[in-house]
């Protein structure tokens, strides 16, 4: 792996590890959440620091060059961040209906408790 990727890595990782502790600690970003953005970015810092696995990985796997693997992690790395992220917005979305229909049966019971009044 050529140095100039595993620097620009290195400065990607270490990015993503600012940008999710800043939005932890302004309190914009749950830590249940975080998760999802540290998992990822704990892989490119071992990507990083420890390029010489990867060419036995590369081989194995059937890559040419270590930079069309990092290519590869980089998408399996989107694609677990997306399916997390949807499986997150599932359950807020149940949870957002759950609420709406609470809210209902309050307002209708409300309602009758005026009419009676």
């Amino acid at each position: 792996m050529s140095t100039n990727l595993r620097i620009m890595m290195l400065i990607v990782a270490i990015l993503l590890f600012i940008s999710v502790f800043i939005a932890l600690k302004k309190g914009r970003m749950p830590l249940k959440y975080s998760l999802v953005w540290l998992f990822p970015d704990i892989i490119l810092l071992l990507i990083s620091c420890a390029p010489l696995s990867l060419w036995k990985f590369t081989e194995l796997i059937g890559f040419q060059t270590v930079s069309n693997l990092v290519v590869g992690i980089f998408i399996l790395m989107l694609f677990f961040i997306t399916i997390s992220l949807t499986i997150i917005v599932s359950g807020q979305n149940t949870k957002i209906t759950l609420l709406i229909q609470e809210i209902s049966l309050l307002k209708e019971k409300v309602r009758e408790k005026n009419n009676n009044n």
